[in-house]
């Protein structure tokens, strides 16, 4: 491709670019002529995600941490635009572990935003989440929507909207918030016991092991491939609306879909390759603090005043995962 001059000399800042939804953003923005810097400490990143990149003559690692304050200054000189992806995820790794969510999520998040407006940034796109509407009991999630968060990850990823908005207007910074809800796709990490469910059934199924699933398999969620998502940020990214500034926006599918359903099409899709999957039947355990019973988000917001439209459905994506998983773990 031809790559515009312009685009070039635009330097956008990936935190967390090592990670699943960072590197797949990387990628992106490297393809659309950009020039990326990608910061990560690698706790939860993986080097080989970015292995690719690394000759790139657009492209610039940063082995740094968030709670390094001289680092995040070092990353955001002669940067425009900050895609922040960078955080400690999961919901039971927060309530182990508190302080060190908190400590990344939000003393992190608060060292880059400072710098950036110091810098003089021009905008940064947040990555949100869906467990900001906490224990809201109404479906589907609209933006306006508030609820008493449910776990330590959701205080620290609402409390980065917080600081969004008000840096937006004591500083005049262009923020816009992307509330996430359950990404998947390829090089999302199937181990550890903090993994997300679909790498993880997909990791065991192909191992020839059945599943843990926590509560009764009734619960719902808005399972959103991973190109959604970049779709959605580099929309973020470029928006030149301006009803679009300074605003929170849900990045979903907008459907939902049952952890039994999920487990089932998971199976099905599996056994294709290997028939001996077809008799597998997941093992039911208590269900987890902090977990909500249904989520499922509205998506007209996004739609109205980005543009944004999810091309990638559950059953599509997950046919593209398995894809992707059965080449890498066999």
């Amino acid at each position: 491709m031809v790559v515009s001059p312009n685009l070039e000399s635009t330097t956008v800042l990936v935190t967390g670019g090592a990670g699943f939804i960072g590197s797949n953003l990387c990628d992106r923005i490297i393809e659309l002529g950009y020039t990326v810097r990608c910061l990560d400490n690698f706790m939860t990143g993986k080097r080989e995600n970015i292995e690719h990149l690394l000759e790139h003559p657009r492209f610039t690692l940063l082995e740094t941490d968030l709670r390094d304050y001289d680092g995040c200054v070092e990353a955001v000189n002669g940067v425009e635009i900050i895609m922040h992806q960078a955080a400690l995820g999961s919901v039971p790794r927060s309530v182990d572990d508190p302080r060190t969510t908190n400590a990344i999520n939000i003393t992190g998040t608060l060292n880059l935003f400072d710098a950036a407006q110091r810098a003089g940034v021009r905008r940064i796109v947040y990555a949100g989440s869906s467990s900001a509407y906490g224990d809201s009991p109404v479906l589907p999630k609209e933006e306006t929507h508030h609820g008493d968060p449910l776990s330590p990850y959701a205080v620290t990823k609402y409390v980065g909207e917080l600081y969004g908005s008000v840096f937006s207007s004591l500083y005049d910074m262009q923020f816009i918030t992307l509330r996430y809800f359950n990404v998947f796709g390829p090089r999302q990490d199937p181990e550890g016991m903090y993994a997300a469910v679909i790498p993880k059934f997909i990791s065991c199924m192909i191992d020839g092991d059945a599943p843990t699933i926590f509560g009764d398999g009734e619960q719902t969620r808005d399972f959103t491939h991973i190109k959604n998502v970049v779709d959605g940020n580099i929309l973020a990214m470029t928006t030149s609306n301006p009803k679009a500034i300074n605003q929170t926006f849900n990045i979903a599918a907008g459907a939902r879909t049952s952890v039994n359903h999920l487990f089932n099409c998971i199976r099905d899709l599996l056994a294709e390759r290997d028939p001996s999957i077809s008799e597998m039947i997941p093992i039911y355990v208590d269900e987890r603090p902090g977990d909500i019973p249904h989520s499922t988000a509205s998506i007209d917001k996004a739609k109205e005043l980005l543009g944004f439209n999810p091309t990638i459905n559950v059953d599509e994506g997950l046919k593209m995962a398995i894809d992707w998983y059965w080449n890498s773990l066999n």
